[in-house]
């Protein structure tokens, strides 16, 4: 009997929140409060392939592809990669290909890692800010010094081997001002993958209610249309940018693959390194403990009543501003985790970002409607 299909990625968590940077913003490094002190600093051998077996067996797809995050994941080691892999070509059906991506700070790479990566074909994400004081403003080392050289001399390192990469850039409220800068850099270093994240912290002490480093709505929305303008203009077909991709998604009614997108959520969720399966990768505390793979299965756990309920919840409180937003098809209302504004009537549940999304969604309308008219769809 043919699988029914499973979307779904997993954020494996193999050293959980341990970190060697201390990134001012990073809302996951309190995290490592979730380690009891009898267990492991890394995730271990037997938790490890009772993983991969599960998450092998529910992939439905012909590609496997697996996640590794963070903390920082290569301070498990390039042994317990090794591992990965091995045990993942033991458990490896025929027919099929598996793939690994890791997403990391950069610091930590060297030849072997380079080496490694390349031999076994993982994707990797490195986190870059920009140039300078754009990135070592809010990206420290534990000690408080700057750490882009040494993202950039990893960079080199995957540049050098030809490992496909993609840059993370986190959006705050500083670099924001620097739009063109920021992606001129970008272009300078070769990078072929570019994500712009923008940073929410909600701060209740604070009079907004979001901190100071929080990226400001519109600002927000200003910077991607300065980038999709200068994109448009030199680099279309040659760099590809994220959020772009999935707006241009909605000119051929295909759905996101972006979960922040999606009409509903649920198929991203963190398998931490102890084997407690959450259901989402910002929200990992006890309400949204689904089990542990040690008495569960990740596709049960991806298929059961309160992965479901977690997920449908984000299309059942969707404002009706939103639901009648003309670019409702290309946000969805972003990710729940930003939905604590009143809509312009009072309605709760408004995503914080919605005034810069919806003027940089309703710039590039114009582009995927015309992309839209010669596909022959209509958006």
């Amino acid at each position: 009997m043919e699988k029914e299909s499973r979307e779904f990625q997993v954020f494996v968590k193999p050293v959980g929140a341990l970190c060697n940077l201390r990134c001012r913003y990073c809302y996951y490094l309190d995290k490592k409060n979730l380690r009891l002190p009898e267990e492991p600093l890394i995730m271990n051998e037997d938790i490890l392939e009772k993983y991969i077996v599960q998450h092998i067996e529910a992939t439905t797809d012909e590609t496997i592809f697996f996640s590794w995050h963070g903390g920082e994941p290569l301070m498990a080691g390039i042994d317990f990669f090794r591992k990965v892999v091995t045990l993942q070509n033991k458990h490896k059906p025929s027919g099929v290909e598996i793939l690994n991506g890791v997403q990391t700070n950069g610091t930590l790479i060297d030849n072997k890692w380079g080496w490694f990566f390349a031999e076994n074909n993982f994707l990797v994400g490195i986190s870059i800010d920009g140039p300078g004081e754009m990135h070592n403003r809010f990206r420290t080392t534990s000690d408080g010094r700057s750490s882009l050289h040494e993202v950039l001399r990893g960079y080199e390192i995957l540049t050098r081997y030809r490992i496909k990469s993609e840059i993370l850039c986190v959006v705050n409220s500083y670099n924001v001002r620097f739009p063109l800068i920021i992606y001129n850099f970008f272009k300078e270093l070769g990078a072929g993958y570019i994500t712009f994240l923008p940073l929410v912290e909600r701060r209740h002490g604070a009079k907004s209610g979001v901190s100071r480093a929080t990226v400001p709505s519109l600002e927000f929305g200003r910077f991607l249309i300065s980038v999709f303008d200068e994109w448009i203009e030199r680099d279309i077909g040659e760099i590809k940018i994220q959020i772009f991709e999935e707006a241009a998604r909605t000119a051929f009614n295909q759905e996101h693959t972006l979960c922040i997108f999606r009409e509903n959520c649920g198929g991203v969720p963190v398998v931490e390194r102890n084997g407690d399966f959450y259901s989402c990768d910002h929200f990992v505390n006890n309400d949204y403990l689904i089990g542990n793979i040690k008495n569960g299965s990740v596709a049960d756990f991806l298929d059961g009543e309160k992965q479901k309920v977690f997920g449908h919840a984000k299309s059942l409180t969707l404002p009706r501003y939103c639901i009648e937003c003309e670019v409702k098809a290309m946000c969805n209302g972003e990710c729940p985790k930003n939905r604590f504004i009143a809509t312009p009537d009072g309605e709760s549940g408004l995503n914080y970002l919605c005034s810069g999304y919806k003027a940089f969604f309703n710039h590039c309308r114009p582009f995927v409607e015309a992309v839209a008219a010669v596909s022959g769809k209509q958006v």
